[in-house]
Formats: C-alpha cells, structure tokens, sequence
C-alpha cells in the first residue's frame, strides 16, 4: 500500500493512458513520411530556437534529474543541491565550448563530428561502441525505475506487474524513436519540460505557502525533518565528508552530461551558428529554472514528509517528490490531493517516456549511420536503406534494454547511472575537445581517448563502493571495495585526457599521415570553429 487515495490513483492511471495515447499519435504525426535522412536525422533542422531548446533541456531533465536530485536534496541537503547546479553548469559548458562547434562539424551523429578530421571506418565503429557503452546504461535505469514508479503510484507490489509496466514502457519507447525520429522525440520533450516546469511551479508555491513564503522556515523545518541538523546544510551527508569524491563527483556531472550523444545530437538539429546559440540559451533558461524549483521541493519534502517516511518508501529517495505531494493534499482523498497527486505523476509520467525515447533515438541513429551504413559496408548505403536500419536498430537498440532492465528492478540501479556519466566525462567529453579544438589530434590520439577512457571508468567502476563494500552496494554482502571515491572522474577524465595527448604525440612520429590530418583539420577550421569559410559539411 502506498498511503494515496483510490482517486488519486484511478486519475493517474487514466493520465498515463491519456499521456502514452496522445504522445504516441503525435510522434506518427510528426514523424517523417518519406525516405529522408535529413528529415528522420534532424527534421529537416525546422525546430525553431525556443523549441529546439525547450528539447535540449527536456534531454538535459532526465527521470534521474526528476526523481533521484529531489530525493538527494531531501536526504543530504547542501550536497544534494551542489549536485542539482552541476546539472545546470553542464549546460553552460556545452552552450559556451561545445555548442557551436559541434553543430558546424557534425551532420547527423558524434561519429560525423569524430570523423569530421579524422575519416575512418574504425573510428566510426569506435564512436557508436561508445555511444551505447555510456547510454545504454541509462536506459536500463529509467526503465527499471519506471517500473518500480508505477507500481508504488498505483499500488501494486507484485514482481509481475512491475515487469509488465517495463516492458510495455518500453514497447512505447521504442516506438517514438522508431516512428517519430527526431521532430516526434523532441515534440515530446518539449510538451515534457512545459508540464514539468509547469508542476515544478505549483508544488514550489504550495510548499512556500505552507512556510509563508519564507525560506528560512523552510530551511530551518526541512533541518529538523532531515535528522541531519545543521550538518544538513554542509558539505559531507552525500559523500561522508570526502571533499575530494565530492569534487570528483561534480566533474563527472558537469563534463559526463555535456558530452553525452543524447545531448550532443540535438545540436545538429539548428539551422546555424546563431540559431544554436539562441537554442541553447532557451535550454540554459529552462534548465536553471528547473534545478531552483527542485530545491524548493526537495526542502519541502524533508519538511513536509521526514527523512523516515522517505527512506522507508525508497531508501534511495526517488519517491520524495511524489511523498512531499500527498503531504501538501493532507492526504485525504480530495480533489486537491486528486489534482496534485495526478499533476505530478504525469509529469513523471512525460518524463520516464521521453528521456528513454532521446536516448534510443540517438543509439539507433549512431548504430544505423556510423556502424552499419558507414562502418561496416563499403560504399555508404541508401537513404532509405539507412533509414530502414535505424528504425530496426531501435528496436534492436530497445529489446535488450527492456531485457535487462526486467532483470536489474530489484537490484541498485544507481551504479549504472554513474557509469554512463564517467564514460561522457573521460572518453567523449575529452575526444570531443580535442577533435575540434587541437590542430595536433590525430586519429591515433581519438581512439585512444575512446577505447582508454572507457576502459578505465569501467576497471575503476568495480572497485567503488556502489559495487561493493557499503549496505547501498549492488554486492552488499561482498567487499571488494579497492577505489577510494564514489565516481571515477577524479582519475578517469585526467586519464583520457592524457590517452588522447599521448596517443597523437606517439603517431606524430611516424610523420605523413599525422601531418596530413593536420592539414586536413585547418583546412575545415574556419568553420568548426566559426562556421566561416569553406568546407561546410561534406554529408558523408
């Protein structure tokens, strides 16, 4: 039993058909007619500014970001909110560095920005391997926690029907990517960030109304609620006083989710330089706004709901937005608890769906274009061939995820999150600065950075205590717990990093090739960096 009202969990039930029916038509809607990369690849780069922004921070506002931020904030105070404005930092550092860049050298994946200076098939190989090495993860974490969701909103404990709510999850996922390629998953990543804002707005001001409108009272009661007192608002509850896992921790963050291909892809979508600016700060925008209204909430919940009641329904505090709702309604079985309850587990709802769809997209899409059509054939292949692949690639892409997500819904799921972030902060985010901003970086140097980076997060990743050695463990009987800090960052970005310097000097030394990718990026310079000059993109 979960404390909600019969009403309260019929109308969520008819919000999630309502919400699975209406997003599933306006992908078929939107979703390309013909035989067109372009169109299924970017929708013919036809998103305006604000929209194509609005999707971008719906990317960014992941079911993770929704739930386990809000629970951690709730739970650890100062850490947690430290970790909701890393988030935002992310955006900033994609919007300034990377933004532009990439939207000049690639065309359709990170396959087309890598191989933008350094063209090989390998490299192509390379770059979709890592793609579903750092989403794939990802997947199966909102998968299995989709699953968990909607059996606690809607009351049931059973196994069974936590694996049915995935798989089904799932089949809708699959879908949007398959049908509604680009245009389809960002209309819904719009309509999700809109009633996510929109609900983040009206529980933030009921939790304020509750306190007068005084953030000291909320502060001083969420203290009390949280049993941490004043340790609640300093550093130490989330990483056991380790300032230098705290550290690590916010640079896999901010690097990890600016470099993931769920991110990246949506900037080819701009029309151009400008566009993608004015993009990305709509994306900022949203995005800020959002971590301040989950602070607000994640104080509420500690006040409001108590750090017992929170660890007592998830120990990870991922159900604390929907406790801190049924403690505003009272929860009496009302049209207000009715009304809010329902706000809120829709916006959930929109939140579970679009975050998984976004990444199928982009794997389906690196799987067709990078491996398949430019990897493994010979000659590149037709657009509607291309386009066939990438539609079954999601399904290939989704199966799996379904899969194992059914067989991870009862284990800790949170090692895997972190895994995908460490893997877009020490082997993409590194190859990405380096492919578009060092004239040195050699094909050598790129594929070092991708196969050692990723190597190292996942040897690093069985030795921290999300594995091993700590009751929240995946292996909490075992301990074989050798890293000191929760996340790799601290040593896997310098390590790719340094893969990737390494890498270039020592194939600089066998002279022409090195010195003929050198030529080759200064030559396309100009515009990557400025979208200046000649050598716009090839489409190849």
């Amino acid at each position: 039993m979960t404390g909600f009202s019969d009403s309260a969990q019929q109308m969520s039930l008819v919000a999630f058909i309502a919400v699975a029916t209406v997003t599933l038509l306006l992908c078929v809607m939107t979703g390309p007619d013909r035989d067109d990369l372009a169109e299924f690849y970017t929708g013919y780069r036809s998103l305006s500014p604000m929209r194509n922004g609005l999707a971008v921070a719906g990317d960014y506002i992941s079911a993770a970001t929704v739930l386990g931020t809000v629970g951690v904030i709730s739970l650890t105070g100062y850490d947690g909110v430290v970790l909701a404005l890393s988030t935002a930092l992310s955006l900033v550092l994609l919007m300034f560095l990377l933004a532009e860049p990439l939207r000049n050298a690639g065309r359709f994946t990170m396959g087309d920005a890598f191989t933008r200076r350094a063209p090989s098939r390998a490299v192509r190989i390379t770059a979709s391997a890592v793609t579903l090495a750092a989403l794939l993860p990802m997947m199966v974490v909102q998968l299995s926690g989709a699953g968990h969701l909607l059996s606690f909103i809607l009351g049931f404990d059973g196994s069974g029907f936590r694996t049915g709510s995935i798989v089904l999850l799932g089949v809708l996922m699959i879908s949007y990517a398959a049908v509604g390629g680009m245009k389809g998953t960002a209309l819904i990543q719009i309509i999700k960030t809109v009633f996510l804002l929109g609900t983040g707005v009206i529980l933030a001001a009921l939790i304020l109304d509750r306190f007068d409108w005084s953030t000291a009272q909320l502060i001083g009661a969420a203290k009390t609620g949280s049993g941490a007192g004043d340790a609640y608002l300093r550093s130490g509850l989330q990483f056991g006083g380790s300032e230098l896992d705290m550290i690590s921790s916010e640079l896999t963050v901010v690097l990890g989710a600016a470099g993931l291909p769920h991110i990246t892809m949506r900037m080819y979508s701009s029309r151009d330089a400008l566009a993608v600016r004015r993009s990305m700060s709509w994306a900022v925008s949203a995005v800020v706004c959002f971590c301040l209204l989950i602070t607000v909430i994640g104080f509420g919940a500690a006040a409001l709901a108590g750090r017992g009641t929170i660890t007592a329904s998830d120990p990870q505090g991922n159900t604390a937005i929907l406790l801190v709702g049924q403690a505003l309604a009272g929860g009496d079985a009302s049209a207000l608890e009715t009304l809010v309850f329902t706000s809120v587990t829709t916006a959930i709802f929109l939140t579970l769906l679009a975050s998984v769809a976004g990444m199928i997209l982009a794997c389906a899409n690196s799987l067709a274009h990078d491996l398949f059509a430019h990897g493994i054939r010979t000659s590149p292949a037709r657009d509607g061939t291309e386009m066939a692949l990438a539609r079954a690639a999601a399904i290939g892409v989704g199966i799996p995820a379904i899969g194992l997500a059914v067989l991870a819904r009862d284990w800790n799921v949170q090692p895997l999150v972190t895994l995908s972030f460490c893997i877009g902060a020490s082997a993409l985010a590194p190859a990405l600065v380096f492919s578009l901003f060092w004239r040195r970086f050699t094909r050598a140097g790129l594929m070092c950075t991708l196969i050692g980076g990723t190597v190292c997060v996942m040897i690093l990743m069985t030795g921290t205590n999300l594995v091993s050695g700590a009751p929240h463990s995946v292996f909490p009987a075992q301990d074989f717990n050798w890293y000191p800090f929760t996340t790799t960052g601290l040593v896997s970005i310098p390590f790719g990093f340094l893969m990737g310097w390494l890498g270039s000097v020592l194939s600089r030394r066998g002279g022409g090739s090195a010195d003929r990718q050198r030529r080759r990026y200064e030559a396309v310079e100009a515009w990557i960096l400025a979208g200046a000059g000649g050598g716009g993109p090839t489409g190849k």
